[in-house]
């Protein structure tokens, strides 16, 4: 299992880097096509909680989100165009419940809101930091301090983790397991802040101790996301890790946190 999870990492990180550092459109691509595969695994996971999922709704309003966070922050549109999509996402959706036989038309509205919201608003974020001026580094900082966390809070947790955390949502999860998580956030925080972004020690422990503390959360609301469907993984995909849902967890939480704290103390 570890050495799949090594391996898996291996192949991905090169290409993850490489797009992050190309930026622009074709990074915009990759979070584009990051999100239409972690849509399909959402709706697997939705139908198999007995939810009705419009997929083509869903798919297009979180490819169009993406989008429009290109064009706003590259300076190619100057007006905000997020609320019309969200306004027409409300209004088809409603529509399309008019149209829904089910028993509770209502329900499976609602749960196609919030998830295409939840992919296409969340991953909006990776864009709109890698157009910032120094995005690239902000985008690395934002990989490294969420990844280092995770990493940590596997192995402690594995290796000395005894009390769970959040048992009804995460049996595995555990407290020693966050703890390792929040020391590790709050080492790497500064380092890689001063390093990467140019951030001072009490910002990068700020950072830290938010990522820690948002990462975890991010985490858990996919798995409960699983566990509504009896899954444990969202899909395959990636040998060792599961789905792109399941390692975009974390990291849904810790982007946009990242994005507004880079906008507070750089500006821009």
């Amino acid at each position: 299992m570890l050495r799949a999870r090594v391996l898996s990492v291996l192949v991905l990180l090169p290409f993850v880097i490489l797009l992050a550092y190309i930026g622009g459109i074709p990074w915009a691509i990759g979070v584009a096509a990051v999100g239409a595969i972690a849509w399909g695994e959402m709706t697997r996971l939705l139908q198999r909680s007995d939810f009705a999922v419009d997929r083509v709704l869903g798919l297009l309003f979180i490819l169009a989100a993406i989008a429009e966070a290109y064009l706003r922050a590259a300076g190619i549109v100057r007006i905000d165009l997020f609320r019309p999509l969200l306004a027409l996402l409300v209004i088809a959706s409603l529509i399309s419940a008019l149209y829904d036989k089910s028993e509770h038309p209502t329900s499976n509205w609602a749960i196609n809101i919030a998830s295409a919201l939840y992919l296409g608003f969340m991953l909006s974020h990776f864009v709109t930091l890698r157009e910032r001026a120094n995005g690239l580094e902000w985008v690395i900082f934002a990989f490294a301090l969420t990844w280092t966390g995770d990493t940590c809070a596997y192995f402690v947790g594995v290796s000395l983790g005894k009390h769970r955390l959040w048992p009804r949502i995460s049996p595995k999860k555990t407290w020693e397991g966050l703890a390792g998580e929040v020391a590790s956030c709050l080492i790497a925080g500064p380092l890689l802040g001063a390093w990467l972004v140019g951030i001072n020690v009490w910002q990068g422990l700020l950072i830290g101790l938010l990522v820690a503390v948002l990462g975890t959360f991010g985490d858990l609301a996919v798995s409960l996301l699983k566990r509504m469907a009896h899954i444990k993984d969202s899909s395959q995909l990636i040998p060792g890790h599961g789905g792109i849902l399941d390692r975009l967890d974390s990291l849904m939480f810790t982007f946009p946190l990242i994005t507004y704290f880079a906008l507070i103390v750089s500006g821009g």
